[in-house]
């Protein structure tokens, strides 16, 4: 099963590139029809992991993909599953 991963380690302090990565790895996804993307937010504070979960949110965002899952094991890790 293939599957996007996006760390953003190198990023974590600059908000429109998250944004930016995110947009693109969700519009990536969808083109390329991937049913799972891994996003790695780190474990930190967690205000990385709450920021990419608020974009996630929004409601033109929410509706492309399917659903959420936070990894119950790895507390740095979320994954955005699409339905085709």
């Amino acid at each position: 099963m293939a599957k996007l991963v996006l760390d953003l380690h190198p990023i974590y302090n600059k908000g429109k590139a998250i944004d930016d990565a995110l947009n693109d790895i969700i519009q990536e996804a969808l083109e390329k029809k991937i049913k799972t993307v891994e996003i790695i937010p780190g474990k930190g504070s967690g205000q990385l992991k709450k920021k990419v979960i608020r974009f996630l949110d929004q409601k033109h965002i929410k509706k492309k993909y399917h659903r959420l899952d936070k990894d119950s094991k790895n507390f740095g890790r979320l994954f955005v599953y699409f339905k085709f």
